[in-house]
C-alpha cells in the first residue's frame, strides 16, 4: 500500500518532485527468513516541504532515510533525486559515488548529535566544506560558518569543544553543520529525541525557521506525534508501507 503525494501547488504545471521513490523495496535476512522493512514504496517530496515520518520503533523510519540519502541501498526500487534539470538515480550509482554526492547534496541531523570531540564547534562546522573540497576560500568556508553559528545563537562557543556543550547546543550545531554546504534537502532522524521538551520545541522551532528560509525539504523521522502539528505532510509507515 502507497500513497500519492499531494499537488504542492495549485499551478497547472506544478514543480518536478525533488526526490522520488518508485517501487523501493528493503528487507533483511534474519534466521534464515526474510524481514520485509519496506515494500514497494512510492512516494514524492518538494522543496520547500517539511515531511514529518511517523512510526513505532523498528517500523523502518530510520531504513527510508538511510536509502534516500544513500548511506544504505535498497533491495528492488530506485531512489531519484533532482539535481538542478536532472534528475539523478541515487540507487544506480556505487557507494562512493553515492557518498560524494552526500557530501554536496544532503544535510542529516542525526539523534545522538555526531559531533567530532576533538574538533571545535566551528571546526566541526566547518568540516562537511572540507570533506567536499569546495572551492571556497578557507577563508569564506570560516565566515559561512561563524554566520551559520550566530543564527543558532552560538557565535560565543565557536572554539568550545562538545563535551563542554549542553544536548540542546549540540544540536544547533549539528543543524548548522548540516546547512553548511547548501544541501538540496535535510534528513532528521529524531533530533529532538535526547531533548526534553522545552529545548526540543526551541530546536525543532529553530530547524524549521532555517529550512522554510531557505527553501529547503526538511524529511524527519520520529514517533513523536507533536511535530506532526509543525508539518506540512504527515506519513505513517506501518508493515513496510507509507500511508
Amino acid at each position: 500500500m502507497t500513497t500519492e503525494s499531494p499537488n504542492p501547488t495549485s499551478s497547472e504545471n506544478p514543480p518536478a518532485p525533488l526526490v522520488r521513490l518508485d517501487r523501493l523495496s528493503k528487507s533483511y535476512s534474519e534466521a534464515g527468513q526474510s524481514r520485509v522493512i519496506l515494500n514497494q514504496v512510492n512516494q514524492e517530496f518538494y522543496a520547500g516541504e517539511f515531511v514529518c515520518l511517523l512510526g513505532k520503533s523498528g517500523s523502518g523510519k530510520s531504513t527510508l532515510l538511510n536509502l534516500i540519502s544513500g548511506i544504505d541501498a535498497p533491495s528492488s526500487g530506485h531512489v531519484f533525486i533532482r539535481e538542478g534539470d536532472r534528475e539523478i538515480n541515487l540507487t544506480r550509482l556505487n557507494e562512493h559515488q553515492r557518498t560524494l554526492f552526500r557530501r554536496r547534496h544532503i544535510g542529516i541531523i542525526f539523534q545522538f548529535f555526531n559531533l567530532i570531540p576533538t574538533l571545535t564547534v566551528l571546526e566541526n562546522v566547518i568540516l562537511p566544506l572540507e570533506l567536499a573540497r569546495t572551492s571556497e576560500p578557507q577563508n569564506d568556508r570560516r565566515i559561512h560558518a561563524e554566520t551559520l553559528l550566530e543564527q543558532v545563537g552560538l557565535d560565543d562557543r565557536l572554539n568550545t569543544y562538545p563535551d563542554k556543550l549542553s544536548g540542546g547546543e549540540q544540536q544547533r550545531v549539528a543543524i548548522a553543520r548540516a546547512l553548511v554546504h547548501d544541501p538540496l534537502m535535510l534528513l532528521a532522524d529524531e533530533p529532538t529525541g535526547n531533548l526534553d521538551t522545552e529545548i526540543g520545541e526551541t530546536v525543532l522551532s529553530l530547524l524549521l525557521k532555517l529550512t522554510h528560509e531557505a527553501g529547503k525539504m526538511l524529511l524527519m523521522a520520529t514517533h513523536a506525534l507533536e511535530i506532526a502539528n509543525h508539518a506540512d505532510r504527515v506519513l505513517h509507515i506501518t508493515d513496510g508501507a507509507l500511508a
